[in-house]
């Protein structure tokens, strides 16, 4: 008979939306339930779970990832940006402040994932055409459907010259 299985647990610091923290967890923890579960940023969205449909998206050392494929333990030392992390001193950032005028968001699940690859987009620049800005977010997925708006919101932010 065996006895019960035990996983390892890691401990790292990280710095999430400016703010350091020591966490010690299961070795097996993802980054997006890291953000959600201990430390209660739940504007990032646990969608598929699996990579395909970018409502996880987070910026890990201000490159785009799918925060559900991250191992947590590999954020040790590193810097997170969640859509919560985005604005500064009141102000919206001009990609959350674009995504409204320019009403790129139905039910509102995508949302955040979608904002945090636009900045990821607008940044690398990206965001030339609306061809060009549409392949470099094909990994977000909108069930409802908002591309043109979104295509609209990240022009409109990219103009601005301050992402």
């Amino acid at each position: 008979m065996e006895g019960p299985i035990f996983f390892s647990r890691v401990a790292i610091g990280l710095r999430v939306n400016g703010i350091v923290h020591a966490l010690e967890f299961d070795a097996r923890t993802s980054l997006l339930d890291l953000l959600r579960e201990r430390l209660r940023l739940t504007g990032t969205k646990k969608g598929c779970n699996r990579g395909e449909c970018g409502a996880c998206t987070v910026l890990l050392d201000g490159a785009c990832v799918n925060a559900c494929m991250v191992l947590a333990a590999s954020a040790d030392g590193r810097e997170v940006t969640t859509v919560e992390g985005l604005a500064t001193g009141g102000r919206l950032h001009p990609v959350q402040q674009a995504f409204i005028d320019q009403d790129a968001f139905q039910c509102g699940f995508c949302t955040a994932g979608q904002i945090m690859s636009a900045v990821g987009c607008v940044r690398e620049g990206h965001a030339t055409s609306d061809e060009e800005i549409r392949e470099w977010m094909s990994g977000n997925i909108c069930r409802c459907s908002a591309y043109p708006q979104i295509a609209a919101a990240v022009t409109a932010a990219a103009a601005q010259g301050e992402v």
